[in-house]
């Protein structure tokens, strides 16, 4: 059996073997582990049950990640993104005042959406036709929206009428608790630590209740709590035409988030083939939406592919294997759902921070020596924090992008579906305006 095992996972080939990938598997799920307590704060704030928010996350992690690893044969996790989650909790539900019922259907139709288009290999299409430089941007966007987030939610940025936003007040004990834990999750990474946003968020708990800022009763694991979520998602509410709009901007960050993920991951552990080619992309791209599917079911925001799986690729992970691992380990870790309670706002915001840093790492692929690319981009990623809206981003990248090359004559250079998609945010932002 062990044998066999070792030739589907092509144990040989890759050079690894089962030490290496549990150790890799063990390493990915240490540097992504904090979504199981960031996700449950971030969609705590929608209205859902912190306890129900942590159990989909595990479950939906666990399957995402084994079935990757098994069908995929890849060692990339998944778990609920971040980013999308707070589209879901702060635009969707607070900023549009849409129930959170309602934004699961919504979840769970750009999940359908994404495997009907799998099947019909229209995905490589839409990847082929949006720019590079509109993916980048669109993750770095997300990147500075949920730092400004954890920014408010430390208290270290405030709103002002005068300016928009100005400094809060630095001697605030809970801003000063998440000053010390966005140092300490920064001194424990620069020092190459993996589990570091983990570690930051415990840390800063923990002095959080020595010094009487957060309190917390230990309680057994209800289960009455934990499925509190399941299966409350209102679809038919979702298919309302003025949310189809949440559904298609769901579906894009779960196009772009993967497939970036995936070529990222792959190009690191040497498993791409010729031309760039990711072998097994559509089984990939099926299990990532299986999983979104089963998030919206369960209650929680879109899952997708996890950036972090690159450290267990550093680790030595280079099969399915890895991913397995992962995800049997997040299966373990639903038994921390009666810890959320004791994490208080000043211990996730450190980490929202240090994720949006972190993302707005992908500026570095765009080319901004080159005006026509260059200036939808930055629209693209100034306009998500500023309007609290990835649509927008996304809306106002697809628009720039295709009147400057169409008024520079390079309107050949352009694939007609951006055109089609520009046409539809042009007439999305006079609807909108033709509303008010």
């Amino acid at each position: 059996m062990r044998t066999r095992l070792e030739r589907y996972f092509r144990f040989r080939e890759l050079g690894t073997d089962w030490r290496t990938e549990i150790v890799a598997g063990a390493t990915t799920f240490l540097t992504m582990a904090y979504i199981v307590f960031v996700n449950p704060a971030i969609l705590g704030a929608a209205g859902l049950p912190a306890p129900a928010v942590t159990a989909a996350t595990c479950l939906c992690a666990a399957l995402g990640s084994i079935l990757m690893g098994w069908l995929g044969r890849y060692p990339v996790a998944l778990a609920p993104g971040m980013g999308i989650n707070a589209y879901f909790a702060y635009t969707v539900v607070r900023g549009m005042g849409v129930p959170w019922q309602t934004a699961l259907g919504a979840v769970f139709l750009a999940g359908l959406l994404f495997l009907l288009l799998t099947v019909l290999r229209v995905q490589q299409r839409i990847v082929a036709a949006v720019p590079l430089e509109l993916h980048a941007s669109v993750a770095a966007g997300i990147g500075l929206f949920l730092a400004l987030i954890g920014l408010r939610n430390a208290g270290i940025v405030v709103p002002n009428p005068e300016t928009t936003v100005a400094l809060g007040n630095l001697r605030d004990p809970n801003t000063l608790l998440a000053l010390c834990g966005l140092l300490i999750i920064a001194t424990l990474a620069a020092w190459g630590v993996r589990a570091a946003m983990l570690l930051g968020i415990l840390a800063t708990s923990a002095l959080g209740v020595l010094f009487g800022l957060t309190s917390w009763r230990p309680q057994p694991l209800d289960w009455s709590e934990i499925t509190a979520a399941v299966g409350k998602l209102d679809v038919a509410a979702a298919l309302d035409t003025g949310l189809l709009e949440i559904v298609f901007v769901f579906y894009f960050v779960i196009l772009f988030d993967n497939v970036g993920t995936l070529i990222g991951v792959a190009k690191k552990a040497g498993l791409l083939e010729a031309g760039d080619r990711l072998p097994r992309a559509g089984t990939m791209l099926g299990v990532a939406g299986t999983a979104t599917v089963a998030g919206a079911l369960t209650g929680t925001s879109p899952v997708v592919c996890y950036i972090e799986s690159a450290a267990g690729v550093s680790a030595g992970g280079r099969t399915g294997v890895t991913a397995i691992v992962a995800g049997l380990l997040f299966i373990l870790a639903l038994f921390a759902a009666p810890l959320t309670g004791a994490i208080p706002p000043a211990a996730t915001a450190p980490a929202l921070i240090v994720v949006g840093s972190l993302m707005v790492g992908t500026v570095a692929e765009i080319r901004w020596t080159d005006p026509l690319v260059a200036m939808p981009a930055f629209l693209t990623m100034i306009t998500i924090p500023l309007t609290s809206s990835i649509a927008n981003g996304i809306a106002i990248g697809f628009i720039a992008f295709a009147a400057l090359k169409t008024l520079r004559g390079r309107y050949r250079e352009v694939h007609w579906l951006v055109y089609v998609l520009a046409a539809l945010f042009v007439l999305r932002f006079a609807y909108l305006s033709a509303a008010h």
